[in-house]
């Protein structure tokens, strides 16, 4: 079937187009789009067929009007852009700040736009990531809802055998974590994880070699190209053995591509067989009854069903598994989590989802506004430099020119700084991406193939021109050439006041900015110095992730404390900055019956609470020298108070039917966010499950010095083992790293914001000066000050910005209120925040329009009315 390209698109091109070149421009044209058709698709070609007629939307092929079909259309837009160019360069100082202040504020909206297509791309690269989803479940806890990834060890085998039919692949999987790949003397420390055969097919990992059934043998891995590289060299990888955390050897059976940083598996390194992984963590085999333990459950819906209905089949699974009493307290429902949310809807408060999302949305509509800012400053600008021409319009009319040639003139002249700007911000964006994305946390390319970009583009430079040049080109073509000859022309006093409502807008903006910044950063602060309950500084952590740690602990403890490197050394079940084990079944005396309570649960050896740091509230810490301080258990207040004991030392508390007491309550420990209260916590003595190695360093020596010999210690206990540590300090700190991100990014916006601002003030303080020459003039004459007319032509610039003031601090105020609300943790907006904002508001107007007015108050008089 014959293929035709956009019908409105060729409309529009047979209208504009001059009837003498329309055949064969038309006749090139579908010639171009059947090729184009026959080789890329007709979607690709309808979009550069547009693209096309948009660029032959020019001079010379646009039809003239008919009235003055003899006249020479393409001489007469060459003479537009001659004299526009003239007047750009006439005009040097306002073309630069016009070109500039307009470029600025085009790549940031750039910058903006690429960051926010990185956000709501997240997961795209997954073919079907549309169907994909992680099971996720809602149960109550603590008289709230609890939301988490974790699914029932039981799951999978019951989605299988009941519920296949609303899945086209079901993938169990565990969590990343880092674990030694070693190939014979060779060892290297990768991240990774390990899911059924099919995860490969149903995330579309792109194969370099092998294919998706690459894992069908459960003794298989697949690597990351990186990882094959770093382990094999340039050495084919395809067939070779090798063993993880020194126990299960496996075998190399594929190789893919790493996947881009905006995907969830960015940092997966490899990926061997769920089977596997079950073969050497018998306690993770699965049990009918089994329905408290939790893994990673990954469906793939089928084509043509939806997530809520799925959903609505699976939720009371587990209520139905679990004992009768368990299902009432907890009231577990299992959902499906779609893979689409998993990255910007990431958090969960009392069963609501949210996450960055609100960012995106935020940075977007602050894009917006900065790019508006910057096109209130062109119009300023532009209207500020056409008084001066209200001569040259005057000569031109009483010559013959026609208002609608005017107006065109001016339209040009408007198009030319605009394209002058547009490619300018296309060099600064490129060559402040890598910066950006240093910034920002991305991996983001620049645009310039994408057809999209550009046709957005052409759009923006069309619309600008017209929309900024359209007020100066106006107002003056409507100048009558005799008033304007004769120098009697006066601008009516309420034309001033649409670029007083901009200028007051701009500031608006640029205060809201402001003030939300400096209340991030003082919310990070909040965050940074809250009592952590422990000494974070000087304490390395050591993963357990291999047996030749096991059976090892009082040896390594002695070792290390005899280098003189260390001062204590316990271990743990959780890292001291994670929360990884929670649990229920807990009683006390005066617990209500119907509370479904649960704890974060520490298993810790002896020395745990010097190696740390702890505060003691009440109580002491576990002794070597009390033997039954194993049945004895340390609360932190959270715990405490929770369980509502006035004096809790000594008290008896029930975990499964396990009778302990409480020997000491210390300071909250803060593991999880630094913005949410602190989780309720047990510690208790255990030496069996830990898998963390606390170390707390020598504060007498240097680190370096402590790093290297705990490093011979572990080297010479643990030769096969590589030496893998992390600064607690360093962990602690990425707890921040989100909101840290965000306040940069406020910053350079409210910056940029700021910047394009005051280039509306100078426009406008160039524009009254231009326009108050004679009244200045006569004012020296009689006697008035330099001071004084400072302070005159000053004044209205203060008065707009304290009315943006006026304005901007409440919205702001409210805001960042709504925004504070989301964190447990939060600070108080402090009234000097706002008071400071003004102040520098006032500050920055009476620098950027002194220039101006001190120059207009300079002037001398007799030349000024001369030119009058």
């Amino acid at each position: 079937m014959h293929q035709r390209p956009p019908e409105f698109f060729l409309r529009f091109f047979r209208w504009f187009c001059h009837p003498e070149l329309l055949k064969h421009i038309e006749g090139d044209l579908m010639e171009l789009y059947g090729e184009r058709v026959h080789e890329a698709g007709k979607r690709k070609a309808d979009i550069k067929f547009m693209i096309d007629v948009l660029l032959l939307f020019r001079p010379g092929i646009i039809r003239s009007p008919k009235r003055y079909h003899h006249l020479n259309s393409y001489g007469m837009y060459k003479s537009y852009f001659r004299v526009g160019w003239r007047s750009l360069l006439r005009n040097k100082g306002y073309s630069i700040i016009n070109v500039s202040g307009l470029a600025v504020g085009i790549a940031v909206t750039m910058l903006i736009g690429m960051w926010m297509a990185d956000e709501l791309t997240f997961n795209t690269t997954h073919k079907n990531y549309d169907r994909i989803a992680q099971v996720y479940q809602h149960q109550s806890s603590n008289n709230e809802v609890l939301t988490t990834p974790n699914a029932p060890i039981p799951l999978g085998q019951e989605l299988e055998a009941s519920y296949k039919s609303d899945f086209k692949h079901i993938v169990r999987g565990w969590w990343n974590a880092t674990h030694i790949l070693s190939i014979e003397d060779k060892k290297t420390s990768k991240t990774g994880t390990f899911m059924d055969p099919a995860a490969l097919e149903m995330f579309t990992f792109k194969m370099v070699q092998g294919d998706w059934s690459s894992l069908n043998d459960p003794a298989s891995i697949v690597l990351s190209e990186s990882t094959a590289k770093a382990l094999f060299g340039d050495t084919d990888a395809i067939g070779k053995m090798i063993r993880i955390d020194n126990e299960i050897d496996v075998r190399v059976t594929g190789v893919f591509e790493t996947f881009p940083q905006n995907s969830q598996f960015h940092s997966l390194q490899f990926l061997s067989t769920w089977e596997y992984w079950l073969s050497s963590s018998p306690w993770l085999k699965p049990d009918e009854n089994n329905w408290m333990s939790n893994i990673n459950v990954f469906v793939e819906i089928q084509p043509g069903s939806s997530f809520e209905t799925v959903s609505s089949r699976i939720r009371d699974i587990k209520y139905s598994k679990i004992t009768k009493d368990q299902a009432v307290l907890e009231n577990p429902q299992l959902f499906l989590h779609p893979m689409s949310k998993w990255h910007l809807y990431s958090t969960w408060k009392n069963g609501v989802e949210s996450g960055t999302i609100q960012f995106v949305w935020l940075f977007g509509a602050i894009g917006v506004f900065v790019l508006l800012l910057a096109c209130i400053n062109f119009m300023n600008l532009s209207t500020a430099q056409s008084e001066r021409r209200s001569k040259e319009v005057g000569v031109r009319k009483t010559i013959g020119s026609l208002r609608r040639q005017l107006i065109y003139q001016f339209l040009t002249e408007s198009f030319l700084v605009v394209v002058f700007s547009f490619l300018l911000a296309i060099a600064i964006v490129t060559v402040a991406l890598p910066w950006f994305n240093e910034l920002a946390g991305k991996d983001m390319d620049t645009l310039w193939t994408n057809p999209y970009f550009w046709a957005a583009g052409a759009l923006f430079i069309v619309v600008t021109s017209l929309l900024s040049g359209s007020y100066p080109a106006l107002y003056l073509s409507s100048i009558k050439p005799l008033k304007a000859l004769k120098g009697i022309l006066k601008a009516d006093r309420s034309a001033a006041l649409p670029r007083k409502v901009l200028v007051v807008f701009q500031f608006t903006v640029s205060i809201v900015l402001v003030v939300g910044t400096v209340i991030v950063w003082q919310q990070i602060q909040f965050g940074k110095d809250r009592p952590i309950g422990y000494t974070r500084e000087g304490l390395i952590m050591i993963r357990k992730n291999v047996a030749e740690f096991w059976g090892k602990f009082d040896v390594i403890r002695n070792e290390l404390k005899e280098s003189g490197a260390v001062t204590d050394v316990a271990e743990s079940s959780s890292p001291a900055t994670e929360v990884w084990f929670t649990n229920s079944g807990f009683s006390w005396k005066g617990k209500d019956p119907n509370l479904h309570e649960n704890f974060a649960t520490v298993a810790v050896t002896h020395d745990y609470g010097k190696t740390m740091g702890w505060t003691f509230i009440q109580g002491r810490d576990y002794s070597r020298e009390f033997s039954t301080d194993s049945s004895g258990v340390v609360l932190n207040e959270s715990a405490a108070r929770f369980m509502g004991f006035e004096n809790p030392i000594n008290e008896e508390i029930s975990w499964s039917g396990k009778k302990f007491k409480i020997i000491g309550v210390i300071r909250d420990m803060i593991m999880e966010s630094p913005y949410r209260a602190a989780k309720q916590t047990i510690f208790h003595l255990d030496y069996s499950t830990n898998v963390w190695i606390n170390i707390r360093i020598n504060p007498t020596m240097s680190t370096s010095q402590a790093v290297g010999k705990i490093e011979d210690v572990f080297q010479e206990l643990l030769p096969s083992v590589p030496f893998d540590f992390k600064f607690t300090d360093q962990e602690y700190a990425l707890k921040f790293a989100s909101e840290e991100r965000i306040g940069r990014l406020s910053t350079l916006f409210a910056v940029l914001a700021i910047f394009i601002s005051c280039l509306g003030l100078f426009a406008m303080a160039s524009f009254v000066a231009e326009q108050r020459k004679k009244e200045i003039g006569v004012r020296k004459i009689l006697g008035a000050s330099v001071a004084g007319l400072w302070r005159m032509l000053s004044f209205e610039f203060v008065s707009l910005v304290a009315i943006s003031c006026a304005v901007g601090i409440p919205v702001s105020a409210y805001f960042l209120h709504q925004w504070l609300q989301k964190y447990e943790y939060r600070m108080e907006v402090s009234w000097w925040v706002f008071v400071a904002t003004v102040a520098g508001a006032m500050l920055i107007t009476l620098v950027t329009v002194s220039f101006q007015t001190i120059k207009a108050a300079l002037v001398n008089p007799t030349k000024s009315l001369r030119s009058e």
